[in-house]
């Protein structure tokens, strides 16, 4: 029912009219490669490489066609045609036998033996040849499993030859004197032999059983003794071990093969005793799934044995099957046209003889229905439909009676689940007569809303499932005119499960069912432009089902009502909040379409709801109050009524009491508060929002004290649940100051405002980062006529928080919170240039806005949590964009030259940064201040360059998330003298960072704009000046510092600086030298001391006093007293004396280098000290010397212990 492709997730949007995913193959493409490969095996079988990549390529290919295997069908002879010619190759060795073996059970598993087995050659000659070539097998080898697997399938196709086998053993008597051992008796011990074993070709020995037992010659000789040695195995064996798993597995899959494929009149005589033995084994107490299915199918293949292969003539036939012509007759008035059962029929039940023994295997069967496990379900399911065909009518009703005992609440999901399963297997075969569908029916709706809470999730969605095949299959079996007094409950029930079911599974399974019973009833209504709004690819969007198709649906009245019911009864108490938020939406979608049942019957049955004892039924119901409550006052204001128009007293003064109800009992505390509490407030919101009748309410102040409260303990609920406390908590004070706060002349009271506001600023310097974050959101939300007046003081206050101080330095949420809430307030109160400070962003507030915003760009504090400064960058680039945005719409000339400069720098800067989240953020601002039109923003430096750079046309496409697209554009900077500093500030991180894409893509961009500006010098000069002022401004501040050295190193030996190399002391290397040696300085960070090695190694190209200082402090770095540092000194002094071979003679060279490689660089001190100094005798540098220190014990610490002679 799940139907093909991909599912979507929960959120995933789907292109209207979609196709499946799922790849449609025409043909079999690629049959040549694979004659190639099956006739190359002689020549790669004998190479493991060439073997495996065969093998590989070859299960590659069948894959392909694991959905589609009947595309297989013409080409599966000439495949097994050219493996047999190998197997029957008397030259052919085992290792290539064994691999063509493998490839046709590669083949047999994706088409599946019982297409395949008729291929095989049977032949008599065949006979002997396989008989030895099983004899040679070791049944316990697990690498030629398939081979075994092979044979016993290619044997059980040959002993179906017309021919008595004793014909074959001829002159029994071998060359020896001793008596060989006949045909059939080699045979049958092969059987044996393979159905103990633990792999695969125990199946194939159970259907070598069921064909080779059954011959006439075998039954007569062997089949009771066969039939012995089985139950005495049964018997014998424990399924508690594993060995006895092995044999009981291998038993009942001979017994159900036989008894599925002998004649009955053979197999009868045996089944009584079978089942005797089958029921002391106790199978259905196995923890073993498979034992407990092969039980189940053994069961019912003895029940059929048991009652005459007959089919009931009882049964419920319906007469025209064709989809074709139940659509030409859509619209046609649906005819009676039941089928009565013929009065020679009726009389045809005399003709049962039904044994003692059916009792047994049916009840079986219905304790079957209840297993764990859907696959013994499942077979237990259709037994249930087999066994009841053959029965006569009377018993075939008490069957059917006691399979509807299953769907009781008593029972667990899984008799719920197996009972539905056999319900629809019983309607498919028209076993339910149609005086039995009023009782289904009910028991089937029932099943589609099927949800039981278990802990903290819930089980049924298999029922529920189930229950949609059980819709799909009475479609297709019943008459119209049968089903006809439930078409109505059944329409409405599978729209509720195609839109409101919470699995995706579940709602495509009734959408699907839906389907079906429109094209064969026919008599659903609305169906078809239903299933045009509710096909298989729109309902498996959630949120799409619950707020679009819902409304379109409910446009039609006969659904508007049960939905409405369904997602009151069954949705807005639902275990899974989201599931709740989702139906509360919904019912306020809805409500247009039913406002007055909304009114006068859903509303007053929520509202006891909404201060009932059950939390989940609790927060829905308030939840939905507060939507229904919302749509009824908008559509009385749309149709110019009284926004109570729809209210009755009663419910009025209920919503109010909602509140004072939950505070009195206590209930906004523990963990039923972080439901309680955002519930109310958007129940605040709500009623704010709709304008209702309540200003000057003592409830007013209760509903204050409760967004003030919320705010002020959000440290007290958990993280997952104090963002949406905090978002609703906002949400409602807005709402609730422009409605209840404001007078007739469009003020606030005084004393309420100042009370408000010095309250919420006040709070701004809790302790509490929780707390600051809440208020610093509340302030952003109040409204203009609060601020007035009060504008600087509020904007002091969220200042203070965006400042980092030693003891908050780890409250970036607060900060971030601040600074939206700073861009929220300016948008609030507009801009006036020449406007007071107290009431409008101005001249003399501007300044000191911006540089608040600017601030929280710079923002790089880490903790435990990572990067917590990105949030507060995030939303300080926002906040400038957003104010940016309000003064050029407004008065531009606020706007000066120097302050838009900072904000594109700072901007060009994030964009040139590692974290893609950022960058794409940083980016996205860029561009839209860039092209922003309305009007343009005035003072962007290079305005011209940078739009020749990021075209208008390619804003929307351009991913900034993705480095390959990013940095090839964002280097382009480094030419604007404007924004070199900053991007090659942002690249320094990049270049230098741990991520291989953002570092390689980084690197190449930056690498190619170097070698642009090599053949220009100034260009050179200047680059080289930004970057040694980075490199100074950031001196031992790890964040740039340690990244810029790697970034460094790459350029020095990617020759970006090889113009300097000719000059003797020019001064980039001098002064990159001399900040390398201080950025080091007392510094026990490995990964700076190690990219630092690095640079002084690149600096020995350039000419001059250089290269003894870089050798010095190169040689300095060999004692140092970590290994490490001194293991990798070495080595890349090495590699740097190999490529700078003119540092000085070959002879010296050479010796250094050997004494860099013979050394033991991580052997102690002393050691390691005395062949320093031998170096720096061969090199000419003098030998560093160490410096007395006043405390002894603390010489080695540090580098600075060694200075010139």
């Amino acid at each position: 029912m799940d139907g093909a492709g991909r599912e979507p997730e929960e959120g995933e949007e789907r292109e209207p009219g979609a196709i499946s995913d799922r790849n449609i193959l025409d043909s079999f493409s690629e049959s040549r490669e694979v004659a190639e490969l099956i006739g190359n095996l002689r020549e790669v079988f004998g190479e493991l490489v060439t073997r495996e990549m065969a093998v590989e390529r070859f299960i590659g290919i069948m894959d392909k066609y694991q959905e589609q295997p009947h595309l297989l069908d013409h080409h599966l002879e000439g495949m097994m045609n050219s493996l047999l010619e190998i197997v029957r190759d008397s030259g052919s060795p085992p290792p290539l036998v064994h691999l063509a073996f493998k490839f046709l059970y590669i083949i047999t598993k994706v088409r599946g033996y019982k297409r395949f087995l008729p291929l095989f050659p049977h032949e008599v000659r065949d006979l002997q040849p396989v008989l030895d070539m099983l004899a040679k097998q070791n049944p316990r080898d697990p690498e030629t499993w398939e081979t075994r697997y092979m044979l016993l399938l290619w044997l059980s196709m040959i002993c179906l030859i017309p021919f008595d086998l004793a014909r074959f053993d001829g002159n029994l008597a071998s060359l020896e004197g001793q008596a060989r051992q006949p045909t059939m008796d080699r045979i049958l011990e092969i059987a044996k032999c393979y159905l103990v074993v633990s792999d695969k070709a125990r199946d194939a020995a159970a259907v070598l059983v069921s064909k080779f037992i059954v011959r006439p010659d075998v039954r007569q000789s062997r089949m009771a003794d066969f039939l012995d040695w089985v139950l005495s195995m049964l018997s014998k064996s424990s399924s508690q071990t594993m060995e006895g798993t092995v044999i009981v597995n291998g038993m009942l899959q001979a017994l159900a093969q036989l008894f599925k494929h002998g004649k009955r009149e053979d197999c009868l005589p045996y089944a009584a005793t079978v089942l005797e033995c089958l029921d002391k084994c106790k199978l259905s107490e196995s923890n073993q799934m498979v034992l407990r299915k092969l039980g189940m199918k053994l069961v019912q293949r003895l029940g059929l044995t048991f009652v005459k292969p007959k089919v009931a003539k009882w049964r419920y036939q319906r007469g025209c099957r064709s989809l074709a012509a139940n659509l030409q007759a859509q619209g046609a008035p649906v005819q009676n046209q039941k089928r009565e059962v013929a009065p020679a029929e009726a009389d045809d039940d005399e003709e049962y003889d039904i044994p003692g023994e059916i009792e047994n295997v049916v009840e079986q069967l219905l304790v079957g229905l209840k297993d764990k496990d859907t696959i013994v379900r499942w077979s237990a399911a259709k037994g249930i439909g087999r066994i009841t065909g053959r029965l006569p009518k009377e018993l075939a009703d008490d069957v059917i009676g006691s399979l509807l005992d299953c769907f009781s609440f008593q029972e667990t999901d899984n008799a719920w689940h197996g009972g539905c399963l056999a319900l629809a297997e019983l309607g498919r075969r028209g076993l339910l007569l149609p005086s039995r569908i009023s009782d289904v029916v009910p028991v089937m709706l029932r099943a589609l809303t099927y949800d039981e809470k278990r802990g903290a999730c819930s089980v049924g969605s298999n029922v529920r499932d189930a229950a949609c095949y059980v819709c799909w299959a009475f479609a297709r079996a019943y008459e119209p005119a049968e089903l006809i007094p439930f078409i109505s409950h059944i329409s409405s029930a599978l729209v509720i499960a195609a839109v409101f079911d919470r699995d995706v599974n579940c709602r495509r399974a009734a959408s699907a069912a839906f389907q079906e019973n429109v094209g064969r009833q026919g008599t659903f209504p609305h169906g078809i432009d239903i299933l045009t709004a509710a096909d298989y690819f729109a309902v498996g969007n959630r949120v799409n089902c619950y707020l679009t198709i819902s409304v379109y649906i409910a446009g039609f009245p006969e659904y508007t009502q049960p939905m409405i019911d369904h997602l009151v009864s069954m949705k807005i108490n639902h275990w899974d909040s989201v599931i709740r938020e989702l139906a509360t939406k919904a019912l306020h979608n809805i409500t247009p379409q039913a406002p007055e049942y909304m009114a006068n019957i859903v509303l007053p049955r929520l509202l006891p709801l909404s201060v009932g004892s059950d939390l989940h039924t609790r927060h829905g119901a308030i939840l939905a109050c507060a939507e229904i409550t919302h749509a009824l006052c908008k559509l009385a204001l749309e149709n110019n009524r009284s926004v109570t128009y729809y209210f009755s007293e009663k419910s009025l003064e209920d919503l109010k009491q909602i509140h004072q109800e939950l505070c009195s009992r206590q209930l906004y505390r523990g963990l039923g508060g972080e439901l309680m509490r955002p519930a109310v407030c958007t129940l605040i919101e709500k009623l704010s929002l709709s304008k209702m009748p309540f200003r000057g309410d003592p409830i007013i102040g209760g509903w204050q004290w409760l967004i003030n409260d919320s705010l002020r303990h959000l440290t007290l609920v958990s993280s997952a649940a104090r963002q949406h406390i905090k978002e609703s908590a906002v949400s409602a004070l807005a709402a609730l100051c422009n409605e209840f706060y404001i007078n007739e002349r469009g003020e606030a009271d005084p004393a309420l405002q100042d009370e408000l506001v010095t309250q919420y600023i006040s709070e701004l310097q809790n302790p509490e980062e929780m707390i600051r974050c809440g208020f610093s959101r509340a302030l952003g939300a109040l409204p203009r006529f609060l601020l007035k007046g009060r504008l600087q003081q509020v904007l002091e206050g969220l200042r203070k928080v965006t400042v980092i101080s030693p003891a908050d330095v780890s409250f970036a949420e607060s900060r971030r919170d601040a600074l939206i809430a700073i861009a929220k307030v300016c948008q609030t109160v507009g801009v006036k240039g020449d406007g007071s400070q107290q009431e409008y962003v101005c001249r003399d507030n501007v300044d000191q806005i911006y540089a608040t915003l600017l601030t929280g760009v710079t923002d790089y504090t880490t903790d435990s949590r990572g990067d917590v400064g990105g949030w507060v960058r995030e939303a300080a680039m926002s906040s400038l964009m957003e104010v940016t945005v309000l003064l050029v719409q407004n008065e531009a000339e606020l706007m000066n030259a120097n302050i838009c400069k900072q904000i594109m720098c700072w901007l060009a800067q994030q964009s040139a940064e590692k974290i893609d989240k950022f960058r794409a953020h940083a980016g996205s601002v860029f561009l839209t201040l860039l092209h922003f039109d309305h009007p343009p923003i005035p003072h962007i430096p290079h305005r011209e360059e940078l739009e020749r750079i990021f075209p208008r046309s390619e804003k929307e496409v351009l991913n900034w998330n993705a480095a390959s697209e990013a940095f090839p554009r964002i280097t382009q900077l480094l030419g604007l003298p404007a924004y070199r500093y900053h991007v090659l500030l942002g690249l320094s991180v990049s270049v230098g960072g741990l991520t291989e894409t953002t570092l390689r893509y980084s690197a190449q961009s930056l690498f190619d704009y170097m070698k642009k500006i090599q053949n220009d010098p100034s260009a050179l000069e200047s680059f080289c000046e930004t970057l040694l002022k980075v490199f100074e401004d950031n001196l031992h501040n790890d964040r740039v510092s340690v990244p810029l050295l790697t970034m460094l190193d790459q350029m020095l030996a990617n020759g970006c600086f090889d113009m300097f190399t000719e000059q003797e002391n020019h001064p980039f290397p001098v002064k990159l030298f001399t900040l390398c040696k201080e950025e080091i300085r007392r510094s026990k960070d490995i990964r700076k001391l190690r990219s630092s090695i690095g640079v002084f190694c690149g600096l020995i190209q350039f000419q001059g006093d250089m290269r003894e200082k870089v050798l010095f402090q190169l040689f300095l770095l060999l004692c140092h007293p970590f290994p490490i540092v001194r293991k990798t000194t070495a080595s890349q002094v090495y590699e740097m004396l190999l490529t700078y071979s003119d540092v000085g003679d070959p002879a010296i060279v050479e010796q250094a280098m050997a004494i860099l490689s013979d050394t033991n660089w991580e052997a102690e001190l002393p050691v390691v000290r005395e062949r320093r100094n031998c170096l720096c005798d061969l090199m000419k540098v003098p030998r560093p010397q160490l410096v007395a220190k006043v405390r002894w014990e603390c010489a080695p610490r540090v580098l600075g212990s060694w200075r010139w002679p």
